[in-house]
């Protein structure tokens, strides 16, 4: 039903101590679009009850999607949080042709939805779970608004890309919004740019939308308040999957939608992977091949659901999703009760 991959350094402290929730200190929410729906059941369990009276910190990183599940694990009811961005993301709806700005119109509202009236500031000043906003600031033609302009950049970033990942320094850089008092600490293989930037009222939401803000698809945000001038974009240009050392003490658990994470957006269609070195500490756990050929379609959620079914078919297909994750969170309750350690795989 699913799988779960430990570093070298994970399993080794798994072996030793046991699968808790005390063993980890970091969680990682990646990008995906509606991806993310197949794990569903496991944010509630994990939030809902796995992490449940945790006494000490822990830093929640996400850009794109994973951002948005971040704001919600880090609200005061982070359970009927991701209840209310599961429910009325898969029922957005949209017009024929829709623009980016409805698209972006509609990000918005989800938002809103989403955060509530205290939102903001029970993220802000949570005391315990600390919330990591990933953006990407972009130079150049992709500051443009204008399409052609955009495919032109991201074109040359494929290129730019497909020979070293470094070379993506020369039209972004990274942004962290993080909540104050957060303890993020990582290395970056290819040393990308990257500022960090405190979390407040002004720039939580423009910086949560905007690690979703998908180049060609949606508006990006400019001018956040606090931050240089300029216009920021979606968080997994990238950062999609996360290809970071993260330098914390204790483990990383990573929900995820399968087995081979990839560092960026331009890394999709490369076989490069992901480096061993920054897995060395993280827990993944992923749905199955199996339990993904049984879900309707034989696929787990993506964006081209929007344009390849009708709405109603879409909604009702996302439900069943959801139905179907509550599955994979019986069987992650059910392996953390017996301690099944040597079922964990080492990392590919």
């Amino acid at each position: 039903m699913f799988e779960i991959y430990a570093g070298d350094k994970a399993k080794k402290e798994i072996e030793q101590h046991g699968f808790s929730q005390d063993l980890f200190d970091v969680f990682i929410g990646a990008s995906g679009g509606p991806k993310w729906f197949s794990l569903y059941g496991w944010d509630k369990y994990l939030f809902g009850e796995f992490f449940k009276g945790r006494s000490t910190q822990l830093d929640i990183i996400g850009s794109s999607a994973g951002a948005f599940r971040a704001a919600c694990f880090t609200q005061n009811d982070p359970v009927a949080a991701i209840e209310r961005l599961a429910h009325n993301y898969a029922h957005t709806r949209y017009s024929d042709k829709a623009t980016a700005a409805e698209i972006t119109d509609k990000a918005r509202e989800l938002l809103d939805i989403m955060l509530g009236d205290s939102g903001v500031d029970e993220i802000i000043n949570n005391p315990r779970y600390k919330a990591h906003f990933f953006v990407a600031k972009t130079n150049g033609v992709l500051a443009s608004e204008k399409k052609p302009l955009q495919a032109l950049g991201l074109a040359k970033s494929y290129l730019l890309n497909r020979k070293d990942r470094a070379l993506l320094a020369k039209q972004y850089e990274r942004y962290v919004f993080s909540a104050a008092g957060g303890n993020l600490l990582f290395d970056d293989p290819v040393q990308l740019t990257t500022h960090t930037q405190t979390l407040d009222a002004d720039n939580l939401k423009p910086s949560l939308l905007a690690s979703g803000s998908i180049p060609l698809v949606m508006q990006g945000i400019r001018d956040i308040p606090g931050c240089p001038k300029g216009m920021y974009r979606d968080g997994g240009i990238i950062d999609y999957h996360f290809d970071l050392k993260l330098k914390n003490k204790g483990l990383v658990l990573y929900p995820h939608f399968n087995a081979t994470p990839k560092a960026g957006w331009f890394d999709k269609s490369l076989k490069r992977g992901v480096s061993k070195q920054s897995y060395d500490n993280v827990v993944l756990i992923c749905p199955s091949p199996e339990f993904i050929a049984n879900l309707p379609y034989g696929k787990i959620p993506d964006r081209t659901d929007f344009t390849e079914l009708d709405a109603d078919t879409r909604i009702a297909y996302w439900q069943q999703v959801f139905a179907e994750t509550e599955r994979l969170a019986e069987g992650l309750d059910n392996f953390i009760q017996r301690q099944d350690i040597g079922s964990i795989k080492s990392f590919r």
